[in-house]
């Protein structure tokens, strides 16, 4: 192999390792877009189930705000109902009385 060939063969070596180079550097900045893509992704995951959390806690509180003029609705409609059968077994037992 005379060394024509030789300085051929090297440059074209060269070449491929040159190439090859930038093959790896733009790799490398693929793999560093995907890592810092892949953090973000898991950043979101976090707050996306921190919110669903605080949004089934404020569902809560919600429900318990809702129940509450419900049950003093019923407590009211009790306590009328208790005055009023009251009431009434006070003037039966009232009128029985008076009359015996």
């Amino acid at each position: 192999m005379s060394e024509m060939e030789l300085a051929l063969k090297l440059e074209g070596h060269d070449h491929q390792i040159g190439s090859l180079k930038h093959r790896i550097e733009e790799l490398e900045s693929q793999s560093l877009a995907i890592q810092e893509l892949a953090i973000s992704a898991n950043r979101m995951t976090v707050v996306i189930e921190n919110m669903l959390e605080e949004l089934n806690q404020q569902g809560k509180r919600l429900e318990r705000i809702e129940r509450g003029p419900i049950e003093t609705m019923t407590l009211i409609k009790v306590t009328i109902i208790t005055t009023l059968v009251g009431g009434i077994v006070g003037a039966v037992v009232t009128t029985i009385l008076s009359l015996v």
